[in-house]
């Protein structure tokens, strides 16, 4: 049975799958979209408004991966928004040994802050698969 979060439960409810939310444990925060098939277009990996604590962390963007036939690769762009203003974009190629394949980047996030990452890549195939991991602590003014 799910350890239900909320009040009453200072360490949060237990895992129950990828979310576009960022779920909150304690003082800890976290955000992991799961596997995302790749797109030619952007798709929304995360997706929610921070609350009121600023998040200190960083964000794993994983370029595409087939896990059938791991020798081969493609090429993904990652897009990070606050407020609707792009703030930055990585770039992630599986296909060439000399490209990093995953890119970790530290990030703060605002109180009360709408963010949306979104990925795009060079193809669209159902083997490639993408993610986002969202990690870290969150500071609550007292």
């Amino acid at each position: 049975m799910a350890i239900i979060g909320g009040a009453g439960n200072p360490v949060g409810g237990s895992f129950t799958g990828p979310a576009e939310a960022l779920e909150i444990a304690g003082d800890f925060a976290y955000a992991y979209s799961g596997e995302i098939q790749q797109n030619t277009v952007e798709v929304d990996h995360l997706s929610f408004t921070s609350g009121n604590y600023l998040f200190v962390g960083q964000m794993t963007f994983t370029g595409p991966i087939d896990i059938t036939d791991i020798p081969t690769g493609s090429i993904s762009g990652c897009v990070v928004k606050f407020n609707g203003v792009d703030l930055f974009n990585l770039k992630n190629d599986t296909g060439s040994e000399d490209m990093p394949t995953m890119n970790v980047v530290p990030l703060i996030i605002p109180a009360y802050t709408d963010v949306v990452v979104t990925v795009r890549s060079a193809a669209s195939t159902a083997d490639y698969m993408t993610s986002i991991n969202l990690t870290g602590r969150i500071y609550r003014q007292e």
